[in-house]
């Protein structure tokens, strides 16, 4: 749409606010709402200020001024609200110079897509998440100078086989754990919500494929989105994880994407599925070699696994990533690529021999990362691999967790922890700077975020098991 099919929308629609949203660096969607009547068109050429100071990552106090200026082709209705409410996704840009944001994640989304077509490799990447979440029916959590704590609960939890309650029966049908993928109902509880779910996204303008129950107990769910370009996808995972959470809280219940809510249970992945094509053709594809892979494929494939310590920063960027990335739980830490083979870090799909069809699966990104930088990278990545003909080790079609010792130890691994990735991530970065796609500032205060927000903080603090382990040491 174009800003005068909003306002046309607007009226139509009899909408009485418009929403108006950004993401902040660590990637939350952050919002302030106007009155239509005091919206007009000229936002869209003049913009409308907020704090840029009290942003995540974003300014300094004594620069605090920053504008948004809306994308009308991202309107839509929003599904949730008592009053006919718009939303439009905005970019952010300097007051002073009218520049756009270099900090702006969004804006680095759109970058990525122009350096592409520049390098004249490709016109456009497709990317194809598959976020995993849970559903809870309880969440409990505090942490103070002397006590913390966390407590989960979900109606579908194994560990609730034997509970006995004061006013109902228990009916048993709990989900063991690990076996979540994927039975009917009534053990599958949440068929009702997932559809919901999907038909919201869906009115909201995400093509959905499929959904169903995940591996875990207590409600791992997976709805899957149809492939689109790198910027639109991010705007598309934006709008998943707010409509995931905002369904689950109509009905009573709390829906969370961190990567490993659950001790000894699958966490939460997203797998994504990347292409890049020119015109109509798949440049992935090219017929009789292994996997139907082309060159190009390869070293795209090649430029992932090269880089993935540093990749992991932005696609895996929570302490809280490092208790899914671990061997034994379908954890892709194996740095090679395999034809089906999931605990590979890259798997090449084999449901359809469709040239249209061929594409990777990178497997060790996690739904709490920041969809616009994480694609981002990856791509620059997948890019540098082309340009300088990277070939990856492998490929390998054995299952990894079941190689001998020395023939495991020659599979480079994923660093095992936040802090491992972010100096990974200071040492190789140079890919990500071509085009000025990520800035060195940018790299600079991601880095001194997480070390000093979430690195520091859980390292500062004792664990609930140090008591466990050594009170009576």
């Amino acid at each position: 749409m174009k800003p005068n099919d909003v306002m046309s929308l607007i009226k139509e629609k009899k909408v009485e606010v418009i929403d108006l949203r950004f993401i902040d660096l660590p990637g939350l969607w952050q919002h302030f709402s106007v009155t239509s009547k005091e919206f007009s068109a000229d936002v869209f050429e003049e913009g409308i200020g907020f704090d840029g100071s009290s942003i995540r990552g974003f300014q300094a106090i004594q620069e605090s001024d920053m504008l948004l200026f809306p994308d009308p082709a991202s309107a839509f209705l929003d599904p949730f609200t008592a009053h006919p409410t718009l939303v439009m996704i905005c970019n952010v840009k300097d007051p002073v110079t009218g520049e756009s944001y270099t900090r702006d994640p969004r804006y680095i989304a759109t970058k990525a897509e122009s350096y592409l077509k520049s390098s004249g490799l490709a016109d456009v990447a497709y990317f194809g998440p598959e976020p995993e979440f849970f559903v809870f029916d309880d969440v409990r959590f505090d942490q103070s100078y002397n006590y913390g704590f966390y407590y989960l609960d979900s109606e579908e939890g194994f560990w609730n086989a034997g509970k006995q309650h004061e006013n109902k029966a228990n009916l048993g049908y709990k989900v063991r754990y690990k076996e979540g993928y994927f039975p009917v109902a009534p053990m599958d509880t949440l068929q009702d919500i997932r559809t919901e779910m999907a038909l919201t996204m869906q009115q909201v303008g995400i093509d959905i494929e499929v959904h169903h129950h995940e591996v875990a107990t207590a409600g791992q769910c997976e709805i899957d989105m149809r492939f689109d370009s790198l910027k639109i996808m991010g705007d598309k995972l934006l709008k998943y994880k707010y409509v995931v959470k905002n369904v689950a809280r109509k009905h009573g219940k709390t829906a969370t994407l961190m990567p490993k809510p659950l001790f000894m249970d699958n966490g939460s992945g997203m797998h994504v599925h990347q292409s890049l094509w020119k015109g109509n053709k798949n440049l992935f594809f090219e017929g009789g070699t292994y996997a139907d892979l082309s060159k190009m494929a390869l070293y795209y494939i090649g430029g992932i696994l090269k880089h993935a310590p540093a990749l992991l920063a932005f696609c895996a960027p929570t302490t809280n990533s490092y208790r899914r990335l671990v061997p034994g739980y379908e954890a892709p830490i194996n740095l090679i690529y395999s034809q089906r083979n999931r605990s590979a870090a890259v798997r090449i799909p084999a449901y359809s021999r469709s040239e249209k069809a061929k594409r990777i699966e990178v497997r060790f990104p996690d739904p709490s990362c920041n969809g616009y930088l994480a694609f981002s990278a990856m791509l620059m990545a997948g890019l540098d691999g082309i340009q300088n003909k990277i070939v990856p080790p492998g490929p390998m079609d054995k299952d990894l967790y079941d190689l001998e010792p020395e023939d495991l130890a020659k599979v480079a691994k994923a660093p095992g922890s936040l802090d491992e990735v972010l100096n990974a991530l200071e040492k190789d970065h140079s890919f990500l700077l071509k085009g000025d796609v990520f800035t060195k500032d940018v790299i600079d205060v991601w880095i001194e975020y997480k070390r000093l927000k979430e690195v520091d903080a859980i390292r500062l603090r004792p664990h609930p098991w140090e008591y466990a382990l050594y009170y009576d040491i």
